[in-house]
């Protein structure tokens, strides 16, 4: 952890919330529901995306070294 007040501690945060406010707040919503339903299934969406990606990653990453390991004869 660095010192407070530091830009590098909440850079992933000010990004998303960044790109959540140019997505999502100047919509014009009828309800305070509305808004904060949409505003939900933004961040289900960015998290649910984000978490598939890194999955996928993951599991490639293990059928590559799966594959590694057979041609090795190990």
């Amino acid at each position: 952890m660095s010192a407070v007040g530091s830009c590098a501690d909440n850079a992933l945060v000010e990004g998303f919330f960044g790109m959540l406010k140019r997505e999502r707040v100047n919509r014009r919503y009828l309800t305070r529901a509305d808004a904060r339903a949409d505003i939900f299934d933004y961040i289900e969406y960015y998290y649910n995306s984000r978490l598939r990606r890194r999955l996928e990653r993951i599991e490639s990453n293990e059928i590559e070294l799966h594959s590694t390991v057979r041609k090795s004869g190990a």
